[in-house]
């Protein structure tokens, strides 16, 4: 197999999309992601990013791998989770504190920053609406978000994503009291959690 034939196979295992990172990492050169531009086999998507011309146009994956240190939060995460039936106007990441958001913004990205301590807390990969696995916030430390200073959502949807989670199966109360203290709204979501449970 040549080596186009085997980045080509790669991408297709890849939902269709490759990194020049990932290619690298493969050990392979990345002027050869150039060749295949050229030859038509893949398209450039966005600084580093390509795709076979039949995949499936995912901004959420686009994003993910843009701004890799973003974790899609807040209103995004809700909707991902089914905590929600509104769909965002915008997507919500959340970044380390520090890091520089400028380009993030102007993408139109509505942005959510956390301590770089506990930025991490919480990360699950999920499928994204086109199948692909994007980083998000669990259930628990979304819940713990939108009810944080600052970030805080709209009652409506709050009350609405508390309601949905309270009589959900899959509820784990001990990670969701863990994260509040750990996010310091401990008696916020004692609140929510005494009038729903």
């Amino acid at each position: 197999m040549s080596n186009s034939d085997s980045i080509i196979a790669m991408t297709m295992e890849n939902n269709g999309y490759i990194t020049s990172s990932q290619l690298t990492n493969a050990g392979y050169q990345r002027r050869l992601l150039g060749e295949l531009v050229n030859a038509g086999k893949l398209y450039k998507v966005d600084r580093g990013i390509y795709a076979l011309p039949d995949a499936w146009e995912d901004e959420m994956l686009f994003l993910q791998y843009r701004f890799t240190k973003g974790i899609f939060s807040n209103e995004t995460a809700l909707y991902m989770h089914r905590l929600s039936d509104r769909t965002p106007i915008s997507f919500t990441m959340t970044f380390p504190r520090g890091y520089n958001t400028v380009s993030v913004k102007k993408s139109g990205i509505m942005v959510k920053t956390a301590m770089p301590d506990i930025h991490g807390l919480g990360i699950i990969e999920m499928p994204s609406p086109n199948s692909n696995l994007i980083r998000v916030y669990d259930k628990e430390r979304t819940l713990c978000d939108i009810v944080k200073g600052n970030n805080a959502c709209e009652i409506g949807i709050v009350n609405e994503a508390m309601k949905i989670y309270a009589t959900s199966r899959e509820k784990n109360m001990n990670k969701l009291i863990s994260y509040a203290e750990q996010l310091r709204v401990k008696p916020k979501i004692l609140r929510y959690m005494e009038v729903l449970l």
